[in-house]
């Protein structure tokens, strides 16, 4: 018999950790799920302090202001599968990892240590699709006037409607590919780090975006703002028109656009936070990506998605990812 890792005669069973003679099935069975959430909890980084974190506080705003969402008991309830999922995948990959040092076994290791490394992607996008059921948790008003107000003082004009002259199918597809740059920043930057087994670097990077993203989400939840697209709709000349990348942004904001929560933009902020990860980790990375990044940060008011109040803020909100972020990873190593 094998029981928690100890061979007791030659018969193996399943073992059920912190089982107690004596104890019911049901004081096992929550002693069992007390082991394994304390063990998931000590396979989570600082990118899951974070995510957690988020989902949580997240949580608690939506039940202190429940009255301003249709369904807030779905939104917690959606919230909490959510947690659950991340320690869950945290948990299943140490295991994995630790029987592959005890056993060898490769496929099933790689298979779980590539979900556990990339699917922060995939919470960023839940979270930011969830934003368009919570924009309004705070205020149920737009802030637009606000925005456009503060870029005419900036300007002297409003930069989306001013750049409408210099308007062309060839510069409209050129600022759309730039727009659609922005999903590859994290990946490329992760994907070095990733490719490299620069591991450490690779989560710095990650938390990075992480606390920029939740900064801007909570911004985008008490100052909801819908962006030109939405306010200054009727004041346009005309559509901007283009070839292949502007069909292509056209068909992911059809299904993917959400109404509000353009201030930061997140778009800005994710962007500037890989590309401090490039610059600590990569040096080399980061001026390659530059140009680029600031090319789409002009997309997004020449593409009538965000104000230039927006643009600032996401560099601001970037820029604060990387600097708290450095820290909480300072603190996740330390605490090791």
């Amino acid at each position: 018999m094998k029981k928690n890792g100890k061979m007791l005669g030659n018969e193996a069973v399943l073992s059920w950790p912190n089982v107690r003679a004596g104890e019911s099935p049901l004081q096992n069975a929550a002693g069992w799920l007390q082991s394994e959430f304390a063990e998931a909890w000590r396979a989570c980084g600082a990118f899951e302090w974070i995510a957690l974190g988020y989902m949580a506080l997240s949580g608690a705003s939506v039940a202190v202001f429940a009255r301003n969402l249709a369904h807030p008991l779905r939104l917690v309830a959606t919230q909490a599968f959510v947690s659950l999922l991340i320690l869950g995948l945290c948990r299943v990959a140490a295991r994995s990892e630790q029987r592959a040092i005890l056993s060898g076994e490769e496929f099933s290791t790689r298979f779980w240590h590539f979900w556990r490394h990339w699917y922060p992607h995939l919470f960023f996008l839940f979270c930011f699709e969830e934003l368009g059921k919570l924009v309004h948790l705070v205020n149920p008003g737009w802030q637009d006037a606000k925005l456009i107000a503060f870029d005419h003082w900036l300007t002297a004009v409003h930069p989306a409607l001013w750049l409408e002259q210099f308007a062309t199918p060839a510069r409209n597809d050129f600022f759309q590919f730039t727009y659609i740059t922005y999903f590859t920043y994290l990946l490329i930057v992760g994907g070095v780090l990733y490719y490299r087994r620069d591991w450490k670097a690779y989560w710095a990077t990650i938390t990075y975006s992480a606390v920029g993203y939740v900064i801007g989400y909570y911004i985008a939840m008490v100052f909801p703002v819908q962006s030109p697209w939405f306010a200054m709709a009727g004041m346009w000349h005309g559509e901007l028109r283009g070839g292949p990348c502007t069909a292509t942004i056209n068909f992911i904001e059809h299904f993917g656009r959400v109404r509000g929560a353009a201030f930061p933009s997140q778009h800005v902020a994710g962007a500037v936070a890989a590309l401090w990860g490039a610059w600590r980790h990569r040096r080399w990375l980061f001026w390659t990506l530059l140009p680029l990044a600031a090319c789409m940060c002009v997309s997004t008011i020449w593409g009538r998605y965000h104000y230039v109040a927006d643009v600032l803020a996401g560099i601001v909100t970037g820029t604060l990812g990387y600097v708290f972020g450095s820290w909480i990873v300072t603190k996740r190593v330390s605490s090791e």
